[in-house]
């Protein structure tokens, strides 16, 4: 770490997310606007000193030092964890490793892989990887009434019960390979803010042409589906394992692949009006 403090930091900060208390410095007091852009929704300020996790970031927007081509380079802790020339690729990298370390280390809630909307007053948790197509299926329930909840993250307390993870949707609009950022509220969507039941888990991922014919799972299957899909599996299986059979118990699980994200939200919906 000695290395690395000798580079010279103008600016940084410490803040919390979920229980897991982290650190920011970087070389530019201009960087740090834009990083804090990048920061978990449930992100907040904090004056501790003593954290987690140190991110150190040393970035360069025009990628130029006179005739020297300069490095944009990430730190978490003493890993560097992104090298690149593009200025943008540096506050990518950060955003999505920023969110993994909270989702890995948080100590009291269990993060999945998963779209999550509200509907009656229950929660429609969709998990699976990312290209599975959870985001356009959330967009999709949102334009049909549903609470934004998240396109990345199931957030279970302890109690089982499913918390907002609000970020902006990424929607791949088959354009480019980066995806654009969208308000849940460009849909028509309110943003949810309590903690909720989970109603109906409805795992699948897009395959072209198929039609919805999902299959019914037990309990103990859903929790499989779901640690499949869970940050923290390996580094705390007990608490997942624990968090996961509650957040399951009353909830009605389903398996199929899908057509297109349209033509299965009536169905979705009605399960979880029914489930």
């Amino acid at each position: 770490m000695a290395k690395i403090d000798r580079l010279g930091w103008a600016d940084g900060m410490s803040f919390t997310s979920y229980g897991v208390r982290l650190g920011l410095r970087v070389n530019d007091k201009a960087l740090l606007s834009q990083l804090l852009e990048r920061l978990p929704p449930s992100a907040k300020p904090s004056p501790v000193r003593t954290v987690n996790h140190l991110y150190s970031l040393t970035g360069f927007a025009d990628g130029a030092n006179g005739r020297l081509r300069r490095f944009n380079l990430g730190y978490w802790n003493l890993t560097r964890f992104v090298r690149t020339r593009r200025f943008a690729d540096l506050l990518d990298q950060f955003e999505s490793h920023l969110q993994l370390t909270v989702a890995e280390y948080a100590p009291r809630h269990i993060f999945v892989h998963a779209g999550v909307v509200a509907w009656n007053g229950n929660a429609i948790l969709i998990p699976g990887p990312s290209f599975s197509g959870k985001s356009t299926l959330v967009a999709e329930l949102l334009r049909a009434g549903a609470t934004y909840y998240s396109d990345e993250y199931a957030v279970i307390d302890d109690q089982g019960k499913v918390l907002p993870y609000p970020r902006d949707l990424r929607i791949r609009s088959g354009r480019s390979n980066e995806p654009d950022r969208v308000k849940a509220t460009e849909y028509g969507s309110t943003i949810g803010a309590k903690r909720l039941p989970l109603a109906l888990i409805f795992s699948t991922s897009y395959k072209a042409g198929a039609r919805y014919r999902p299959k019914a799972l037990t309990p103990g299957q859903a929790v499989l589906e779901l640690l499949a899909n869970t940050v923290s599996a390996r580094s705390q299986p007990e608490m997942a394992l624990s968090y996961l059979s509650k957040a399951v118990a009353r909830a009605t699980t389903f398996k199929g692949a899908r057509g297109e994200a349209r033509e299965v939200t009536e169905a979705i919906l009605r399960l979880g009006s029914n489930s």
